[in-house]
């Protein structure tokens, strides 16, 4: 059984940086790819970033392509995050998620298990 939680947010200031973290509680963590997503105020959720299962492929949105950085520790159950030079627009409550089906890594309906997800804040 798979049980994600994930770890990390804060409130920072523009141009601060956050490491998010996602435990998967589970033993099949090395299984799957799997991805990060947010989700702000009145708007959709939308996809961050990606990462096949040993960590070799990783995909991420334009929006923070050169800002964050995700990786993985397959021995520690657990993915991450690193994000520099954040930004207001940055803001919004961080999700992580296994990549169970065949879809893209860029849509949410590929993915299952979400996490409750953890708040990032950042202010100007």
């Amino acid at each position: 059984q798979v049980q994600l939680v994930e770890s990390g947010g804060e409130s920072v200031q523009t141009g601060g940086s956050l490491r998010l973290s996602c435990v998967d509680s589970g033993r099949t963590f090395s299984d799957y790819a799997m991805g990060w997503f947010r989700q702000a105020p009145g708007k959709e959720r939308e996809f961050v970033a990606g990462i096949n299962w040993h960590g070799g492929d990783t995909y991420y949105a334009d929006a923070v392509k050169d800002r964050f950085t995700i990786s993985r520790e397959n021995a520690k159950n657990t993915m991450y995050l690193q994000m520099n030079s954040l930004r207001p627009e940055d803001t919004a409550v961080y999700y992580c998620a296994i990549k169970r089906y065949g879809y893209s890594y860029y849509f949410a309906k590929a993915y299952d298990n979400w996490g409750p997800g953890t708040q990032v804040t950042v202010s100007s």
